[in-house]
């Protein structure tokens, strides 16, 4: 019983030995076979990083506001009796613009100028007889006292006469009117917009860690998509000096030089402020670095030998870096890599470390500092 029981042992030993030698030897065929005839290289695109100057922006979307701006409107009620404008043109500084109804107004006027006169002429007649003792100095002083009532009439009627008249408060560009002759209008109706357009406000808000970065006099772009590739400069004139609670953002005011007025009040614009002085960072585009939770990597294409027909072989090595500002299509890093190396900007997904990688930069990322929109 025990002879059998050695001898069937010995013949399992035999089949499973005889089966793990088979898979051993199968699994260093594969080997041989996989050295033998490895997998084709990886195609990836790739740059070879070099330094690039980098202006500090700080970026925001504001609005403009004339620098002299306003609704032209009335002071006191009548009947328009004339306009002297058209919409659209320009108007100089007291240029007339429209004029009321004043009819009654002037009549008054003439009627308070002559009891002024008369006033004057008995002031000037008892002055002389109190010369001569012939009048009281009580009557001379109601005289004159008569007569300066009878002037600050007169001065009130005609400055209701001036205003029947109203006037541009300075030159400007004046907007679409819909006041016509014969309507009446009360004070403060708006009869016209007339809006300077040499100077604009930029107003724009910037968070409060920003402030720092900026101060009057620095210089700004403002660029909008009503005049594509048109650059507008400027200058910070004013920093709110509170800083809105709500939101933590402080408002900024930039004046802009408007030549040709091709801007206009209300519009938006994407400001620019420059704030210091260019510096040099090593540039890559942002699709060349891979975010994981545990640090930014890309893939350096270094050479591992040379090939059968005398070419190098070309490996990527996947290194750490770490990387600083964006701007456009572009990222900066600050270390990890180098000035000169060949990084990989596109194929990354299919790459592991020791990975080999043919060059094919026919269609290669973005790497534009200030990309734009295609036009449609």
């Amino acid at each position: 019983m025990i002879k059998r029981m050695v001898i069937m042992l010995a013949a399992v030993g035999l089949l499973f030995g005889g089966i793990f030698a088979y898979h051993a030897y199968k699994l260093r065929m594969q080997a041989r076979s996989m050295a033998a005839h490895p997998p084709p290289p990886a195609a990836v695109s790739a740059i070879r990083v070099r330094y690039l100057s980098w202006q500090p922006e700080v970026k925001a979307v504001g609005s403009l506001r004339a620098v002299r701006g306003v609704d032209v409107t009335s002071e006191i009620s009548g009947l328009v009796r004339r306009l002297y404008f058209k919409s659209g043109q320009e108007a100089g500084k007291d240029q007339t613009l429209v004029r009321l109804n004043a009819d009654s107004d002037i009549a008054l006027l003439h009627s308070l100028e002559a009891a002024a006169q008369l006033a004057r002429t008995v002031y000037e007649r008892d002055k002389k007889q109190f010369a001569v003792q012939a009048v009281s100095r009580a009557a001379l002083d109601a005289d004159a006292a008569d007569l300066k009532g009878k002037l600050a009439q007169v001065d009130e009627q005609r400055a209701v006469v001036y205003k029947k008249t109203i006037r541009a408060p300075f030159a400007g560009r004046l907007g679409i009117s819909t006041v016509n002759p014969g309507q009446y209008i009360n004070p403060g109706d708006k009869i016209v917009t007339l809006q300077a357009l040499d100077l604009l406000y930029a107003d724009f808000y910037l968070p409060q860690q920003e402030i720092s970065k900026i101060r009057p006099g620095q210089r700004v772009i403002a660029e909008t998509d009503a005049y594509p590739g048109g650059r507008f400069q400027g200058r910070i004139t004013s920093i709110n000096p509170q800083v809105d609670t709500a939101t933590r953002n402080a408002e900024v005011e930039a004046t802009l030089k408007n030549h040709g007025h091709r801007l206009l009040p209300g519009m938006y614009v994407t400001v620019d402020v420059h704030a210091g002085a260019a510096r040099r960072y090593l540039t890559l585009p942002q699709t060349a670095v891979t975010y994981n939770p545990y640090g930014e990597t890309v893939f350096v294409i270094v050479e591992g030998g040379k090939g059968p027909d005398g070419r190098p072989i070309l490996i990527a090595r996947q290194v750490f870096v770490t990387t600083g500002g964006t701007r456009g299509d572009q990222v900066a890093i600050i270390s990890g890599i180098k000035e000169g190396d060949m990084v990989v900007t596109s194929g990354q997904m299919k790459l592991k470390n020791g990975s080999r990688v043919v060059i094919d930069n026919r269609i290669a990322p973005g790497n534009d500092p200030a990309p734009r929109p295609p036009d449609s």
